[in-house]
């Protein structure tokens, strides 16, 4: 029985949809939702529904009652009121049923930056989710995309109507990125697969070498319009975040996030592309993805 947690969000609905439609699959899959409306219905009548919050304990345990794989992430939740506090919550979870329900591989989204990252706000307890989850002795890949290709969905409408990427990452650095589907599939072949053991990480780095310059000039290209990089401080999207309800804790967890990224750039040149596991090339994904969402 494979357990996949956030199975509506971006990249869990990936890692559900590569489950079922891979056709050697034995393993039936039991997902945890908060509101099973949200599943296609295609998908609500292919896997065991347990309704809920993977942080609630009970709800935990009953979905992984004869389970021995999880895919795990926690939810970024802007109303949190101490980001340290939130992944504890998930992960003191996770730990007490691997250690009394027989989960033998858990799957998890990280982030690159390991031995990197320093003061790193929501990096930095992302990679310590690892180190506790590692810690009980479970077979464990911890999954780590840097920036996502998705997060250029937010400003969508904004490029069309202004033509600017905004961005606080330097423009100048490359910015590494992965597309969720990328995601999704390394984390389906992983659960799918019974044959690893011990502790890995696992960087999901895309074909590209881009700044967000380099970023800007592709977006122009497929879009046929004129886009460039516009870069705004940490401490204005700070602001923004705060004037959008984020609480404080969530947005300082969120530049200190950034900071750590334009001062150590831990996602640039350190880690070099992975397209054997990322093949998806930033071009590729406006292509395919971002030009259809664009409003005319």
């Amino acid at each position: 029985m494979i357990v996949v947690t956030t199975p509506t969000g971006q990249i869990g609905r990936e890692v559900v949809a590569r489950l079922l439609d891979d056709p050697a699959a034995a393993a039936p899959v039991r997902v945890i939702v908060r509101d099973p409306a949200r599943l296609d219905p295609q998908v609500r009548d292919r896997v065991e529904v347990v309704r809920g919050s993977h942080a609630d304990p009970a709800v935990l345990k009953e979905a992984c009652e004869g389970a021995d794989r999880v895919f795990w992430l926690v939810p970024p939740d802007p109303a949190a009121d101490s980001v340290e506090g939130q992944y504890r919550a998930f992960n003191e979870s996770l730990c007490e049923v691997i250690g009394a329900q027989g989960i033998t591989r858990v799957v998890a989204v990280s982030t690159l930056g390991r031995g990197v990252a320093r003061n790193a706000g929501l990096i930095s307890v992302g990679l310590a989710m690892d180190e506790a989850i590692a810690a009980t002795g479970v077979h464990y890949r911890a999954l780590c995309p840097p920036a996502l290709m998705e997060n250029t969905l937010r400003q969508a409408a904004a490029i069309r109507d202004t033509g600017v990427l905004v961005t606080p990452h330097l423009p100048g650095r490359v910015l590494r990125l992965c597309a969720t589907r990328d995601i999704g599939a390394a984390a389906a072949r992983l659960l799918l697969d019974d044959s690893w053991t011990g502790r890995a990480d696992v960087p999901l780095v895309s074909p590209d070498d881009l700044t967000p310059e380099g970023m800007a000039a592709v977006l122009a290209e497929v879009l046929d319009r004129p886009v460039r990089a516009g870069f705004v401080t940490v401490a204005a999207q700070q602001a923004a975040l705060l004037r959008s309800g984020a609480t404080e804790a969530w947005a300082q967890g969120y530049a200190d996030m950034i900071d750590a990224q334009n001062d150590q750039g831990f996602y640039g040149a350190v880690q070099p592309p992975t397209p054997d596991l990322a093949p998806t090339a930033f071009r590729q994904w406006c292509e395919e993805v971002l030009r259809p969402a664009v409003p005319a």
